[in-house]
Parts: C-alpha cells; structure tokens; sequence
C-alpha cells in the first residue's frame, strides 16, 4: 500500500506530569500484525486507548487511512509560550520571523483542533453521500414492489451510513475477559449491542450475525442467551473477539488479549486470532508483553520503555539482532522450555545511567539498517552499525 492503514506522528499522552507515552511513531500496514512490547508500565496500553479515542492526545497525530482523526495541541503551545518569551528581546527581523511562527502555529492548533472534532462528521457526510449516489438511481429506475423494496434497502443504508464513525472500523479486544463484559447482559446482547449502535434495527438479522460470529469463535448458539458469569476464562475472551469482529473493522488493537489465560488457552486464542486474520484481512496492533507470544503472531514489533519506543524491527530481524540494551534484557528474560538451556541462560540487566550516556546529545529514533530503528544518539548509531557489519555511516 502507498498509504498505511494506521500512521502514528509524535504520538505524546500525557497525565499531569506523567508522561504516560511521550513522542511515539509508527505505521500499520493493511494486513500486517504490528506487536508492541515492554514491561508493565511503559504506555503500551495507553499508546492502544489513545488510537481508538477513548483519550483526547496531548500532542501528535494519529492517521487512519489517510485521514486525521486524533490530533494534540500541546506542542503548538509550547512552542508559541517559547516564541513570545524570544520576542521580548529579539532584534526587528527576528521579530518578524517569530510572529510568523506564531501565526502558522495558530493555525496548526486550529486545524488540529478541527481534524480531531470533525473527522467523524466528515465521514459520515462522505458516507452518505455515497448512499446517495449509488440507490437514487436505482431509485429512478424502478416502479412497483421493486421500488418498495429499493426504497426500504435505501433507507436502511442511509440510517446506518449517518451513525458510522471512523473508530467504528477500529476495535479493541481489552485484557481482562471478565471485566470487560457487563454481568447484565446476555451474550447477546454484549455483541449485537455495537450494531444497535450503528443502526441495525432488524431483530432477526442481529441475531443471525450474533449466531455466526459465535460458531465462528468456537462457541455455540445456546451461549447466545447465557451470561458472562456462565463462561470460563478463555470462552469470556472469545466472547470479546466476536465482540470486536462483529463490527467488520479494518483495525482490531489487542491488548495483553492472553495474558490472562492459562498456557493451553493461550494457543487456542492466538491461533483463532491468526484464522480471524486471514479469513477477513484484518490488521492488527498486538499489545503484549509476552515475547514468544508476539514473535509467533506479529510481522513487525516495536519496544516500548518508559513512554518511549526504543526499538522497531521485523519479528525476525529483532530477535536475531536486537541492538538497544533493553531489547537485549527483553529477551534474556524468555524462559526455555529446555531445563539444562534454562540453568545456563544469562539474564541480562538493564541499567539506562550505565548503558547510554546522553550528556550531549540527546537519542532520537535512527534508521540502524533498512527497517531497523533503534533509539540512539550518533555515538551508539555507529555502534550498532559495526556490530550489523555495516560501518560507519552519518545519516542522510
């Protein structure tokens, strides 16, 4: 694709003075599995809820096929606050040159402010109007019963067309499979409520949908009308699967979808995902921090340390040459199912004050080797390229 289904810019989510996930970038591929790993704590979370809305960003963008739909202005500011403290003192060109900062600012602040309030509105317009073009001819050309039954496909496509939202076509599988269903409902009710919402009114087709999503997810009809407390762990998390895949999305963020299941549920869940994955195309952002979990399930896999991503690399490629140190203490971690391999592995420990020195150089995300980004300042980017056999080499 030229265009990636998910593009993250700059991506800071702050809590007060907690910065929670600060300067984060990537992209999704359609298609593609795109783990992100790291220990409790580092924003992998808050980096998933912070795609699908459910916090407004401090800063950044986040792009959902090509188009803006999360933006933070909290850059914008900081840089006009900077720029009104220069002018004080400036000479008259500089002056100049500031107020003319501040005024592209201002006006980034307020397209931001509009990409971020309107795109949804954008999308349901652009929705509708395609409603419009395709039945109002049809509409034209037809009399009697035919006509009726245009009539009434045309009104169920528009009414279901003005409640769409771009987040529709992103989904989230949360962590906690008991949790993250209400008690009070059947089954049924906690998957077929999305399409409610979206604007299906027709009972039978929200049952037929509800009834095939669950076979699809390894249950059975009879579960449709049973409530969450009547489930075991793993059959609580396919619940919430079908939950996510019922809304056809194009985007599904797993987040930790296994962490909370035994060994033997894990495989069971992990390869259904891998099934719903190929037999609907869809994407994935899979937050974990089980690395032979991820390894086996994602095609790209960015780490994640203290709100920032530190390393990004294909599966294969991380794990045959991982660079940065916390990578390196990552996957020393990882048990071997082998005793006698297990008695002689190395732990490795990560001590950021002893494995970096950024006195005068801050580090920033650098291109090690054609889709390896390591974060490191130009000292440690030499480093890692004679370590790959590379040389040298200033960047570009």
């Amino acid at each position: 694709m030229s265009e990636p289904l998910l593009r993250v810019e700059h991506l800071c989510q702050y809590f007060g003075p907690n910065k929670a996930v600060d300067d984060v970038s990537f992209e999704i591929n359609k298609g593609e599995v795109f783990g992100l790993v790291g220990e409790s704590g580092c924003g992998k979370t808050t980096t998933g809820r912070s795609i699908i809305k459910l916090y407004n960003i401090t800063s950044g963008s986040i792009y959902f096929k090509g188009k803006r739909i999360a933006a933070g202005t909290k850059s914008y500011k900081d840089r006009i606050s900077e720029a009104r403290k220069e002018i004080a003192g400036a000479s008259p060109e500089r002056r100049r040159e500031l107020e003319t900062e501040i005024a592209r600012l201002r006006e980034e602040i307020r397209k931001a402010r509009r990409d971020h309030e309107q795109c949804d509105k954008l999308y349901k317009n652009e929705l509708v109007r395609e409603v419009r073009e395709k039945f109002e001819p049809l509409l034209g050309k037809t009399t009697g019963e035919k006509r009726k039954q245009t009539a009434k496909e045309y009104r169920k496509a528009l009414r279901i067309a003005k409640k769409q939202r771009y987040v529709t076509k992103i989904q989230m599988i949360f962590q906690d499979p008991i949790a993250s269903l209400d008690p009070r409902m059947t089954v049924m009710d906690t998957i077929a409520e999305g399409l409610v919402i979206r604007g299906e009114k027709d009972k039978a087709v929200l049952e037929q949908k509800v009834y095939d999503i669950l076979e699809r997810v390894g249950l059975v009809r009879e579960h449709a009308n049973r409530y969450p407390h009547e489930f075991s762990g793993g059959q609580r998390q396919r619940i919430g699967v079908a939950r996510a895949v019922v809304m056809e999305p194009e985007l599904i963020i797993a987040d930790e979808p296994v962490s909370a299941l035994d060994v033997s549920i894990q495989a069971q869940v992990i390869n259904l995902l891998n099934e719903l994955r190929r037999d609907f195309g869809l994407t994935f952002l899979f937050i974990a921090h089980d690395l032979s979990v991820v390894k086996y399930f994602s095609d790209r896999i960015g780490v994640m340390y203290y709100g920032h991503m530190v390393e990004l690399a294909t599966s294969d490629e991380l794990f045959a040459h991982p660079l940065h140190p916390y990578t390196q203490s990552l996957l020393s971690a990882i048990p071997l199912p082998d005793p006698l391999m297990e008695k002689k592995r190395k732990r490795l420990k990560y001590d950021p004050l002893s494995a970096h020195n950024y006195g005068n150089e801050m580090p920033e995300m650098r291109e090690v080797c054609p889709g390896h980004f390591v974060r490191c300042s130009m000292e440690e980017f030499g480093r890692y390229r004679q370590q790959l056999g590379l040389g040298t080499s200033d960047e570009e």
